[in-house]
C-alpha cells in the first residue's frame, strides 16, 4: 500500500472533505463528457497537482504500474473497435481518475478521510444508516484498492518465476488468501483498539 506522504504544501492543506468532493465531481465530469481534450487536460492538471504536492515521480508511476496491463488491454480493444481516438480517451480518462484518487489518499491521513466521510454521510442517520460504519467501510475500501493491486502484482511476479503466469487459479487463490488474511489482521487491530464507530461519530 502506498502510505500517506507527509507534507505542508497547498494540496495537503486542502480540507479532506473538499478533496473527496472534487474527486467525485472530476470523476463524474470525465465519464459524463467523453472528450479526448478534456481527459488529457485532466491528466495534465493532475500531474501539476502531484508536483504541487511534492509527490516524487516514482510514486506517480507506482500508482499506474499495477494498472498497466489493464490499460494496455483497454487501449487495444478500443483501437480495434473504435479507432485510436477512443483508445486515447479511455487511457487518459482512466489514468487521470486513478491518479486523482491516489492523490487524495497520498495527501490525506486515514483518520481525516474517515472523519470527512462520516460528516458527508451524516444525512443518512435519519434513514437508519450508521454514517460512522459506512465511512469506515468506504475509507478501508479506498485503502484496499492499491493494496489489492500491489498484492496482485507481487503474486503475478512470483508465479511468473515459477512458469505459472498463464494460470488463473495460480494467480487468484494466493491473492484471495492474502487479502482474507489482511482483512482478519485489520479486524483484529480494530478490536484491539476498542474502536467504537458509534462513539466516534457522536
Amino acid at each position: 500500500m502506498t502510505p500517506y506522504v507527509p507534507g505542508e504544501g497547498p494540496v495537503h492543506r486542502v480540507p479532506s472533505g473538499a478533496k473527496i468532493l472534487a474527486l467525485i465531481v472530476a470523476g463524474t465530469c470525465l465519464f459524463a463528457l467523453p472528450r479526448v481534450d478534456l481527459a488529457i487536460a485532466a491528466l495534465v492538471v493532475t500531474g501539476l497537482l502531484y508536483r504541487l504536492a511534492g509527490i516524487p515521480a516514482r510514486l506517480v508511476l507506482a500508482q499506474l504500474r499495477p494498472l498497466a496491463w489493464m490499460l494496455a488491454v483497454l487501449i487495444l480493444v478500443q483501437l480495434a473497435l473504435d479507432g485510436w481516438l477512443a483508445g486515447l480517451l479511455v487511457a487518459a480518462r482512466l489514468a487521470a481518475l486513478v491518479l486523482l484518487a491516489s492523490l487524495v489518499t497520498l495527501t490525506t491521513r486515514t483518520a481525516d478521510l474517515i472523519e470527512a466521510l462520516q460528516r458527508g454521510l451524516s444525512w443518512l442517520g435519519p434513514l437508519g444508516v450508521d454514517p460512522a460504519k459506512v465511512g469506515l467501510a468506504i475509507a478501508l475500501t479506498l485503502r484496499f484498492i492499491p493494496v489489492l493491486a500491489t498484492v496482485t502484482a507481487e503474486v503475478r511476479e512470483a508465479q511468473r518465476a515459477r512458469g505459472l503466469e498463464r494460470s488463473l487459479v495460480a494467480l487468484t487463490v494466493p491473492v484471495v488468501v492474502r487479502m482474507l488474511k489482511m482483512s482478519d489482521d485489520i479486524a483484529a487491530a480494530i478490536d484491539a483498539r476498542s474502536y467504537d464507530p458509534d462513539g466516534a461519530g457522536g
